[in-house]
């Protein structure tokens, strides 16, 4: 037997046995690290998604909650995760892209530690005003601190999380200059915005559509590239500033390593359930928008896009990474 021939039938044998491991897969639990809270809007998706893809592949999908330190616990435990195709991370865009440009060092690395599977949902951040404040739009938002330098306020979550960032940035573009007040955690800045003590807030679909209802809150504009479906009266903050666009994002990634062919599984299975009408409705009532999985290649892609923009943002709001 030649040496070429041992070759390709070592090649076919693994290939092979690779095949079969995806087939035979799962033959026990499959765990899914979320890095939110159990009730939160990005744990009630997920959790949503999962129970779906445990019913697909017959097989239990545990959430594994690991709140707190900006996404960071769980970043850490699932990349040090088995790559063995039973672990997964439902990562948000600041574990990602945002966390690498604002910490000095991650026990993480996005790239190296982990390999992308699907999309699940993106959603984008309304920029909303108290009913006191006498404007409408974007641009007279712009006029009117211009004209009363000093008389407005941010609420944020601090200027390393996402809400801080944009606003730094909407200052940095439109040229205003409007206080950003830090805040421990985002309901206390809400409660503020909503007593008048501070006069803006950037909030997520799922904590501003009870505000925008009610009232309480007027949206001024939306951070999608295009306007937000049932909120098609809320302009897009890229009508004002072309090429405007700052959304959160869940994505499946799993730890390097993980056998291609379950991500490939995995992927497929996550498209049909995310292309399924009830799931698109019961997403869109959260808030949050899907066209599918996507390709594990786009996914890749989208990391690298949105990694490279917030890393110019954090340059030009003069974020120094801690």
């Amino acid at each position: 037997m030649t040496r070429l021939v041992q070759v390709l039938l070592i090649a076919a044998l693994l290939g092979g046995l690779a095949d079969a491991q995806a087939q035979a897969w799962p033959t026990r639990p499959i765990k899914v690290i979320v890095s939110f809270p159990a009730g939160s809007a990005p744990d009630i998706v997920c959790r949503f998604v999962t129970e779906r893809l445990a019913r697909a592949v017959g097989q239990q999908v545990i959430v594994d909650n690991r709140p707190g330190s900006g996404n960071i616990l769980a970043g850490q435990a699932a990349a040090r995760s088995a790559p063995d195709g039973y672990n997964f991370f439902c990562a948000t865009a600041a574990t990602l892209v945002s966390n690498p440009h604002t910490f000095k060092s991650l026990p993480y690395d996005p790239a190296r530690d982990f390999v992308p599977v699907a999309m699940i949902a993106k959603g984008p951040f309304f920029v909303l005003v108290h009913p006191s404040v006498p404007v409408k739009t974007l641009a007279e938002l712009i006029a009117y601190d211009k004209a009363n330098p000093g008389k407005l306020a941010w609420a944020t979550d601090g200027l390393r999380n996402f809400t801080g960032m944009m606003a730094a940035w909407l200052n940095k573009i439109a040229g205003t200059g409007i206080l950003t007040v830090p805040y421990a955690t985002m309901p206390l800045g809400i409660q503020d915005t909503l007593a008048g003590r501070t006069q803006l807030v950037i909030l997520a679909v799922p904590a501003a559509a009870p505000r925008i209802r009610s009232g309480e809150l007027r949206p001024l504009a939306a951070s999608f590239a295009r306007r937000v479906p049932g909120y098609e009266e809320v302009p897009a903050i890229s009508e004002t500033f072309p090429g405007f666009e700052l959304i959160g994002w869940f994505l499946v990634v799993a730890p390097t390593g993980t056998p291609n062919e379950i991500v490939l599984r995995v992927n497929r299975e996550m498209d049909r359930i995310l292309k399924d009408a009830e799931t698109v409705q019961r997403l869109r009532g959260l808030g949050f928008f899907t066209e599918g999985a996507e390709t594990p290649e786009s996914v890749a892609e989208a990391i690298r896009a949105d990694t490279a923009k917030w890393g110019r943002i954090v340059k030009e709001i003069g974020i120094q990474p801690e």
